[in-house]
């Protein structure tokens, strides 16, 4: 049975919040006044790394002497023909190898490295920080809804569907709450089981006096039926798209299937954990960050393949909430950090180059003189591909407390 064969749409908790928890799942929608917007007819994905990658190993600064001085047994090696090592980008930096799939992108012109980003904010927790990047307000634990969904909102359009933003997975993550509409994708029984019960509860939800749980089911069933028009339980990649078997690579490979299908994908949220590593990180093939590496370039890679010509009109981008030490530790690990690499990725991103300004990795240039120092506020990479990508008119009415300026943009789009 195909893996999306076996998911629910659920937003946000409204299950328990409305009482019906015998129905198979379904769309809650806010009722919300939004603003009207236009259909740009792209898809924006983006892929929360959480736990804080090491963008150190990650896109490796072997021009960078001390680089090598702070990790005696984790560096990668610098770029070599003789022996495993880094890949080469541009004479400084090189991606770790487990990633050759993406080299090849950056050697397309596809895959564009933004370098020393991240967020103002000083924290060290991974709860607060990965907040504040889903916020997109570093710092306020009062903003309860995320920067997606505020785009959502601000930018809609008679063309939306259901499906116009997804998370790929059992709970709506903070980036996507907020009076938007949004689905949560999580698992559960057969498509065709889920849609022959349909009928039973539409004509339960059709005698329901509650105006928002009427139209809320009418949402959930209108998601189904498109999902079950489009057969995704005989849904095939090319050969060529092999994803890994775990969650990040069935998340991607349905991912794919239904911007494939024509559902009007707008923004779709992937997560991938397992990157706090504390312990054992490795260099260039044992250890825990090697094999995460690995299984996460496999996954895009096979994405990409998938879509094939659609990823003219996609844009992945790939984020962290923080990077982590210069310097290993006692372990043969890294600890919490500060500024990381993003990856972006895509048919129309200006892509085979790094992005950002260097601070440099010289005791006296590093933040608290032991982390990577931030040049770039991560607020601006969003802002120039919600603007670039997307047509986002007005992106200042996304990110309070923040004025995105176009003299910041690098040139990604």
């Amino acid at each position: 049975m195909n893996p999306i064969s076996r998911r629910i749409f659920l937003r946000d908790g409204s299950a328990s919040l409305l009482g019906l928890s015998m129905v198979p799942g379904f769309l809650y929608r806010a009722a919300f006044a939004a603003e009207p917007g236009f259909a740009s007819g792209k898809t924006f994905v983006v892929i929360f790394q959480r736990g804080g990658v090491d963008g150190l190993n990650m896109v490796v600064p072997f021009g960078d002497p001390h680089y090598y001085e702070y990790r005696p047994s984790i560096a990668v090696p610098a770029p070599s023909d003789a022996r495993p090592s880094a890949l080469e980008l541009d004479g400084f930096f090189g991606l770790h190898p487990a990633l050759r799939p993406l080299h090849a992108l950056y050697g397309k012109g596809e895959l564009a490295v933004v370098n020393a980003v991240g967020s103002p904010h000083p924290t060290r927790s991974h709860f607060e920080a990965q907040d504040y990047m889903e916020s997109a307000v570093p710092g306020s634990r009062t903003v309860g809804d995320g920067w997606l969904n505020r785009y959502l909102h601000r930018n809609q359009h008679a063309e939306a569907t259901s499906f116009r933003a997804v998370a790929m997975g059992p709970v709506l993550p903070k980036t996507l709450k907020g009076p938007a509409p949004a689905l949560a994708l999580g698992e559960m029984a057969p498509t065709g089981a889920v849609a022959e019960m349909a009928p039973i509860y539409e004509s339960l939800y059709d005698r329901e006096s509650n105006a928002l749980v009427s139209g809320t089911a009418k949402e959930m069933f209108d998601a189904l039926r498109r999902l079950k028009e489009a057969d995704p339980d005989r849904y095939a990649p090319p050969p060529e798209a092999r994803y890994p078997n775990n969650e990040f690579g069935r998340s991607l490979r349905e991912l794919a299937q239904i911007i494939k299908a024509g559902l009007g994908v707008e923004i779709a949220f992937v997560d991938i954990g397992g990157w706090d590593t504390h312990n054992n990180q490795g260099s260039i093939e044992d250890g825990e960050l090697p094999v995460r590496l690995q299984q996460f370039a496999q996954a895009i890679d096979a994405f990409y393949k998938d879509l094939g010509d659609r990823m003219g009109e996609v844009v992945i981008l790939t984020m962290s909430e923080f990077g982590r030490t210069a310097r290993e530790n006692g372990n043969a690990g890294t600890d919490h950090g500060k500024a990381n690499a993003m990856f972006v990725l895509g048919g129309g991103v200006k892509g085979g180059k790094v992005y950002g300004d260097w601070p440099g990795l010289a005791p006296e240039q590093l933040n608290e003189n032991r982390d990577l120092a931030l040049t770039t506020d991560f607020r601006d990479v969003f802002s120039e591909l919600l603007v670039g990508h997307l047509g986002c008119r007005d992106p200042n009415a996304i990110f309070p407390e923040f004025t995105p300026e176009t003299a910041r943009f690098k040139g990604l789009i």
